[in-house]
C-alpha cells in the first residue's frame, strides 16, 4: 500500500522527524510493499529521510472569483470552509495516488485554531481515502465542539498516552480509538562520537526550549540557577541538547546563552544545531541523566533507558510519565516554575532512584516497542 504522511512541519523539528522515521519503521515491519509520500511544510529539511517521497505542503492562493465566493460565505454564512477547501486543494490532490492518509503532527489538536487541517482531513476523507490521526495528544482544555466534530472524520485515532485516550473515550468521539506508544519510540539511534571527557557515567543531558520560556519567562533564571547547582554540588558535566532548531523557535539559539555563561568551567558543552534526530538520540542515550522540555527529546531518553525528568507544559508529558511509571512521576509544570529548587529536587530524585528507574525502563521499553510495532497491523486492518 501507499501511505500519505501529512501535517509534517519539517525536520528542523526533530520530534516531527522522529515521528516520521518511527512511523516508517512501524509500517514497513507490517507491510513489505509499503511506499511512503511525505507532505512537508519544509521538504528541503527532510533530505536525511531517504525512504520516503517528499512533496511540498503548500497552501495555494485563491483566484479572484474564489475570493469573491469566499467573502460571500464569510459575510452571510460566517464560514471560512469554502476558502480553506480551495486553499488546501493541492495537498488533497497530492494524496490521490495513495491508499491511506496519516496525520503525523501529534500536536495538531493541541494548539489554537486548526480549521485548515480539519478541512483538509474532511477533503481527504470525502475523496475516498482512509484517514488516521496518528500519535495524538489532546488535553480537555484544547477541545471545543468544532474539534470534537472534526475528530469524528477520522477512520481511526491512535493516542500516544492514556490521558488523551481516556478523554476521547469518555467523549465518545470515534469508534476506533487506540492507545499506543508514540511512534518515535521506534526510531533507531545513530552511533556518535562522544565529546572528549563527556562519558555516559559523568554526563547530565539538558534540553530547555524557547517554547517553555514563552510560557514562563522565569525559566531562564531557573535554568541558570540549576546549572550552577550542578556545577557546585556534583562532578557531573552538562551537555546542552537542542531538539528543535526552527527559525524563531530554536532550542540552540535559546540555550547558547547558558553555554556562554558557563563555558569557562570546562564542564558545559552544547551540541551543534545541524544534527539529525537519530544523532541527537545517540548523544542522549550516552547521558547518565536527562532533563528535557521537548517531548521527543525525553522520548529519546526514555527509550534509551536514561533516568529522565520532564519540564512539562501539556498533557502529553504527564500522560507519557503516567504510562511508564504508573503515576505522573518526575514531571514538573514548567509554566509554574519560579525557582530552581523543584528542578534540583527532581534531579536529586533521579539520582536517589537511578537503579529503580533503569529497571522500570528496562521492563517497559521492550513492551512499548512491541506494542508500537503492532500499530502497523492495526493500520492494515483498516
Amino acid at each position: 500500500m501507499k501511505y500519505f504522511l501529512f501535517n509534517h512541519v519539517g525536520s528542523l523539528n526533530h520530534g516531527c522527524e522522529a515521528i516520521v522515521r518511527g512511523t516508517v519503521n512501524i509500517i514497513s515491519n507490517a507491510d513489505d510493499n509499503a511506499e511512503f509520500v511525505l507532505s512537508s511544510f519544509a521538504p528541503e529539511t527532510d533530505s536525511g529521510i531517504t525512504d520516503v517521497e517528499k512533496r511540498i505542503f503548500t497552501v495555494r492562493q485563491l483566484s479572484f472569483f474564489e475570493k469573491l465566493v469566499s467573502a460571500f460565505n464569510v459575510k452571510l454564512r460566517h464560514s471560512e470552509e469554502y476558502a480553506l477547501r480551495k486553499m488546501y486543494s493541492d495537498i488533497a490532490a497530492q494524496a490521490q495516488d495513495c491508499d491511506i492518509c496519516l496525520s503525523v503532527g501529534g500536536d495538531t489538536y493541541c494548539y489554537g485554531d486548526n480549521h485548515g487541517i480539519q478541512v483538509l482531513t474532511r477533503e481527504l476523507k470525502s475523496s475516498g481515502k482512509k484517514v488516521v490521526l496518528w500519535g495524538a495528544s489532546i488535553g480537555a482544555e484544547d477541545l471545543d465542539d468544532y474539534k470534537l466534530q472534526s475528530l469524528k472524520d477520522f477512520d481511526a485515532i491512535f493516542t500516544r498516552e492514556s490521558l488523551t485516550y481516556e478523554l476521547l473515550k469518555n467523549k465518545n468521539v470515534n469508534e476506533n480509538i487506540f492507545l499506543t506508544p508514540d511512534p518515535a519510540f521506534c526510531m533507531e539511534r545513530d552511533r556518535v562520537e562522544l565529546i572528549d571527557g563527556f562519558t555516559k557515567e559523568n554526563t547530565l543531558g539538558l534540553n530547555v526550549s524557547p517554547l517553555v520560556e514563552g510560557y514562563n519567562p522565569q525559566i531562564t533564571k531557573v535554568t541558570s540557577d540549576f546549572i550552577s547547582y550542578i556545577l557546585e554540588n556534583t562532578t557531573l558535566k552538562i551537555l546542552l541538547v537542542p531538539h528543535v532548531v526552527e527559525k524563531g523557535n530554536s532550542d540552540y539559539e535559546y540555550m547558547i546563552q547558558f553555554y556562554e555563561q558557563f563555558k569557562e568551567s570546562g564542564r558545559v558543552k552544547i551540541l551543534p544545531p545541524d544534527l539529525n534526530a537519530k544523532q541527537y538520540k545517540g548523544y542522549i542515550a550516552n547521558t547518565r541523566f536527562f532533563i528535557g522540555a521537548r517531548t521527543h527529546a525525553t522520548i529519546a531518553a526514555y527509550s534509551s533507558g536514561v533516568p529522565t525528568a520532564v519540564l512539562g507544559y501539556s498533557v502529553k508529558s504527564r500522560g507519557l510519565a503516567k504510562d511508564l511509571f504508573g503515576e505522573e512521576r518526575f514531571v514538573l509544570n514548567s509554566r509554574k516554575l519560579t525557582e530552581a529548587r523543584p528542578v534540583i529536587d527532581a534531579f536529586n530524585s533521579l539520582v536517589e532512584n537511578e537503579q529503580e528507574i533503569k529497571e522500570t525502563l528496562m521492563k517497559k521499553i521492550p513492551i512499548y516497542l512491541r506494542n508500537a510495532m503492532q500499530m502497523g497491523d492495526k493500520i492494515l486492518q483498516l
